[in-house]
């Protein structure tokens, strides 16, 4: 029996983007039209790697710096939550590239609580895992703090539980602006501790 569900539940990729440059304060992904993903993540960005090191994100596991394996390889957000974070923001948008993001999807619900280990599926067969729900930090509002001014410092706040979620690719293969991606579910209860 199958560990992992199909489910009804498609979204659009709608933009897609790489970071290729090392400045954290514009974090700024590079509009693409398709992205060829590989097991160490995005052909051409810094987010790439089989491993990387451990970020403030994980520090009650691991000291910062220590060598994991690389689970935030790309980061999904969706047209939905990005509206709701610039209508908090009091912005008229809030550009993706300016998140760092590599995918946006139009289509999924409360798409930053999908369930972790979850899978999107492109029809190329290229396979996305999705780890957790991606926090707010100060990187993107610093980056959109350079087009939107003062607003930018409400972006945390405005972001929280809609950043998107990381993963990592699990099935190699391209990806492209118009795709239909399919969620793959857990087959398994909710936890009750």
């Amino acid at each position: 029996m199958p560990a992992l569900k199909p489910t009804d539940w498609t979204c659009e990729i709608v933009w897609l983007g790489t970071v290729t440059s090392e400045d954290r304060k514009e974090l700024l992904s590079e509009v693409r039209n398709e992205l060829t993903l590989r097991f160490d993540g995005v052909e051409g960005s810094v987010h790439g790697g089989r491993t990387r090191p451990s970020c403030s994100r994980v520090t009650a596991q691991y000291p910062k710096g220590t060598e994991i394996g690389n689970e935030r390889q790309l980061s999904i957000v969706s047209v939905e939550e990005l509206e709701v974070i610039a209508e908090e923001m009091g912005i008229d948008a809030v550009d993706p590239a300016r998140m760092g993001a590599n995918v946006v999807v139009r289509g999924l619900p409360d798409f930053s609580h999908v369930p972790p280990s979850s899978r999107l599926q492109a029809p190329s067969g290229a396979t996305i895992v999705v780890d957790m729900q991606n926090r707010p930090c100060q990187f993107p509002a610093r980056s959109l703090k350079q087009v939107v001014g003062e607003p930018a410092k409400g972006f945390k706040t405005a972001a929280k539980g809609r950043r998107g979620v990381t993963g990592w690719v699990t099935r190699e293969g391209a990806i492209r602006v118009g795709d239909t991606l399919t969620l793959h579910i857990p087959d398994q209860r909710k936890w009750k501790p």
